[in-house]
């Protein structure tokens, strides 16, 4: 197979999930402004989409399979406090989810950034759209840096910090 055989079928395959993701009933949609990516670059967006969708469908299997049991963050949920461990983030998970509105999660210009060969990370703006108390959509925005290590030959989420932007 020659080398634009090749580039066809990894984006073709990258478009291939796109499609499946899209088609699931809580829409995570990225948008990256590079055409082309390296194939470690690609497997941490990958990842880092699954694990968004994850959180807006609440399927918490999703999330602790993609998540170390260690994982770190700080978030506006932790009040400026280092949490560790998954105890803090299934809290949310199982709470009642009531009627389910439509979400759509954007990721603007996301940088990947890889220190080694098993570890990177990944930095963006999280634009969410949801309907507000009053049915009206609202837009909201978040800063989001999420740390992958490579442990026992797959990628799990270590670390990670949300900032209202």
């Amino acid at each position: 197979m020659n080398a634009a055989a090749r580039s066809f079928r990894r984006r073709g395959r990258w478009v291939s999930d796109l499609l499946i993701w899209l088609a699931l009933p809580s829409v995570v949609v990225f948008s990256f402004l590079c055409l082309e990516m390296s194939d470690p670059t690609q497997e941490i967006l990958v990842l880092s989409r699954r694990l968004l969708d994850s959180i807006v469908s609440g399927d918490w299997k999703s999330y602790e399979a993609l998540c170390d049991p260690s994982i770190t963050c700080y978030e506006p949920e932790c009040l400026g406090h280092l949490v560790e461990g998954l105890a803090f983030h299934k809290y949310y998970f199982d709470l009642p989810g009531g009627g389910k509105s439509p979400v759509n999660t954007t990721i603007c210009a996301p940088h990947v950034r890889f220190l080694g060969p098993d570890a990177a990370i990944v930095s963006y703006v999280r634009l969410t759209q949801k309907l507000g108390a009053d049915g009206a959509p609202v837009s909201v925005r978040v800063t989001e840096t999420r740390v992958w290590q490579r442990l026992d030959g797959n990628w799990r989420h270590v670390h990670f910090h949300r900032s209202p932007a």
